[in-house]
Formats: structure tokens, sequence, C-alpha cells
């Protein structure tokens, strides 16, 4: 068994029915459907910076002997845990799979809203997170706003689904 086989079976996994189905070469190799790519690329190796400067700035002050709660512990690792899934998401996505298009679209929409929500709680992380929280919700929105545009839409519509109103994206 290859790599790709071994991919194949968790892209099973995690696509579910949709697992086997991908858009068209000319579609994935469009010039605007890379370059949103890039640009997901790049905003998620930004959140990735960010998670782990999180992570080394709850130790380091725990290392001053300031209490960092569970939930900093928590959050931290949840990010980067996080972070590593939609870079998967984003590469299988960049492979044309519809799938985890369609999964990097929806994380990229909810993580945003409910990392809000969790930092508007009083007390629960200190000020530097919930600074940082913003911040990363700030860059999913940015990517949220690449995977929904127009052309990613029709690039990525679902085979069965109706013609594309967009044209033949040349």
């Amino acid at each position: 068994m290859n790599g790709e086989d071994l991919l194949r079976r968790l892209d099973r996994v995690a696509g579910g029915r949709h697992a086997s189905v991908s858009i068209p070469e000319p579609a994935r190799l469009h010039p605007r459907t890379r370059r949103a790519f890039s640009w997901v690329y790049g905003l998620l190796v930004v959140e990735l910076v960010i998670g782990v400067g999180a992570v080394v700035v709850a130790f380091v002050l725990a290392e001053e002997g300031a209490s960092i709660g569970f939930a900093v512990w928590m959050r931290s690792l949840v990010v980067l845990a996080m972070t590593a899934t939609l870079f998967y998401f984003a590469w299988r996505a960049s492979l044309g799979w519809y799938w985890a298009y369609q999964r990097l679209r929806l994380f990229a929409q909810i993580f945003p809203v409910i990392t809000l929500v969790i930092a508007a709680i009083p007390g629960l992380y200190p000020a530097w997170m919930v600074t940082e929280q913003i911040v990363f919700s700030l860059i999913m929105i940015g990517i949220a706003d690449f995977l929904t545009s127009d052309h990613m839409r029709a690039a990525f519509r679902h085979p069965d689904a109706a013609p594309n109103p967009f044209g033949d994206l040349r």
C-alpha cells in the first residue's frame, strides 16, 4: 500500500459519501483557484505561528510563576490540532477533492464564531489569550472569504448540482 492509498482511506473517513467526488481538472488548475489556495495556505501558516506563539507564551508565563489555567492549555493545544486538520483539508481540497473543500469552508466559517463566543466568557482566559482568539478569528474569516468567493463556489460545486451559472471557468 502506498501513501496515497492510505490517505484515500483517511479521506473516506473524513469525506463520507463524497470522499470520491473531485472537481474537474480545469477548475482545479484555474489561476483563481490556485491563487485562492495560496492565500489560504499563507493564512493557515499565520494561524500556526499564532498557535505556537500561544503555547510559548503560556510556557514562559508558567515558568515565571504565573498561574496558567487548564482552559489556556486546552485552547492552545486544540488550536494547534485544529490548524493541522485545516492544513490537511486545504491540501486535499487543492488536489480537487470536493469533500475537503466543503469541510475547510465549513470550519473556516464556524470556528471564528465559536472562538469569539468563548473569548467573551468573562474570566475564562487572560487578556493575551482573548487577543489571540480575536486575531485567530479574523484570520479564519479571511480564509472563509477566499473559500466562499463566487469562483471557488463555482469551481467546487457538486457534480450533481445544476449547471454552473459562472460559465466554464476559463
